[in-house]
C-alpha cells in the first residue's frame, strides 16, 4: 500500500473509533422538582452512577431551581460550575470521582444530589464537607451509597 493510502486508512479507522466511543456515552436526566417521591425540593434521581464521558442533564421541570457544584465535593481538577435558574444544565463528567450538587436556593432544604463517576476517589474529602439543614442527612445517605458501590 502506498504511504498516502495508509495514512487515509489509519485516519478513517481513528475517526470511526472516536465516533463509536462517543456513541457509548450516556446522558442521565435528573429532574429538579418542588415535590418528588422523597418529599419537597428534590433532584430526582438524587443518586446517579455514570461513566467517564457521560453527561448528566439537570432539567428544571418546575420553576425556581438551578444546579451548582459543591466546593470540596468535586474530583480534583474539575472546575466549579453553576447553571442558570429555570434552564437545563448539562454536566459533562470526564473525571472519575464524586460530584456533589445542590440547588442554590433550596440547599438547606436538602435539595442535593450525588453523581458517582467510576471510582469514588474523593469520598473522604466529600464526607468532610459540612452542609446546612436537611442537606447534611441527605448527603450522609447518598455518600453511604457511594461507598457501597
Amino acid at each position: 500500500m502506498i504511504p498516502q493510502a495508509r495514512i487515509l486508512v489509519a485516519a478513517t479507522a481513528l475517526l470511526l473509533g472516536a465516533s463509536a466511543s462517543g456513541a457509548d456515552a450516556a446522558d442521565h436526566v435528573v429532574k429538579m422538582l418542588n415535590l418528588g417521591a422523597k418529599g419537597p425540593m428534590v433532584f430526582e434521581p438524587d443518586f446517579v452512577t455514570a461513566a467517564p464521558g457521560d453527561t448528566v442533564t439537570f432539567v428544571p421541570t418546575q420553576p425556581g431551581h438551578n444546579v451548582e457544584g459543591i466546593k470540596g465535593m468535586l474530583p480534583d481538577g474539575v472546575a466549579p460550575f453553576r447553571g442558570d435558574f429555570n434552564k437545563p444544565y448539562t454536566l459533562s463528567v470526564t473525571t472519575e470521582g464524586l460530584y456533589g450538587v445542590k440547588c442554590t436556593p433550596h440547599y438547606g432544604m436538602g435539595m442535593v444530589a450525588l453523581v458517582v463517576v467510576g471510582a469514588p476517589a474523593n469520598l473522604d474529602a466529600a464526607k468532610a464537607v459540612k452542609h446546612p439543614g436537611k442537606a447534611q442527612p441527605v448527603f450522609a445517605e447518598l455518600l453511604a451509597q457511594a461507598g457501597a458501590n
